[in-house]
């Protein structure tokens, strides 16, 4: 069985509409209790775990949290453009639309774990200690919906998610030509 883990109520509420017999569970927040980390520690042992965050500090934090107890569960990614709520003061995954959303549930990010990519083949790629490596890094990660990471988390994201090399530099080739 799958078990996602969200941040808050709201999230809930809205996958819940979409799936409603989806177990989901809520880490409240970046201030997950010891309880819930339990819990989701408990429901690893036999189910996969599925973590879905909002695309911001918080998000990431979390996500960083549950992927250091469950090193093996599977990710999903929203594009933050995509879930910015009506008076643009938030984003989270709750403001996004039930397409969106099930958008990015179908593309569920398996880790596996690759030592394909180091810091030296993204300096290589034009992704760290160029002008514009921040904006390519960001939009890879978004041809890729792999969140927008910085460099360290680049680096483990490619390499957790299998992403071909050949792959990236196809991606890349394309930077600049869509304005």
């Amino acid at each position: 069985m799958d078990i996602l883990i969200v941040e808050g109520k709201h999230d809930y509420e809205r996958i819940k509409r979409l799936f409603p017999n989806l177990l989901i569970i809520t880490t409240n927040g970046s201030e997950t209790s010891e309880n819930t980390i339990n819990l989701i520690k408990e429901y690893a042992k036999n189910n996969e775990i599925i973590i879905f965050t909002d695309p911001d500090y918080p998000g990431e934090r979390i996500r960083k949290k549950i992927k250091n107890i469950c090193p093996k569960a599977k990710e999903v990614f929203i594009n933050k453009n995509k879930c910015i709520s009506k008076n643009k003061k938030k984003v989270g995954v709750e403001h996004a639309s039930d397409k969106d959303i099930l958008e990015a549930l179908s593309d569920i990010k398996n880790t596996n774990i690759n030592k394909r990519y180091d810091l030296k083949t993204l300096i290589n790629l034009g992704l760290a200690l160029d002008n514009d490596s921040k904006l390519k890094r960001e939009y890879l990660a978004n041809k890729l919906n792999i969140g927008k990471p910085n460099v360290k988390t680049l680096i483990n994201r490619l390499n957790s998610f299998n992403i071909d090399i050949n792959k990236v530099k196809e991606i890349l080739d394309d930077y600049g030509c869509e304005s």
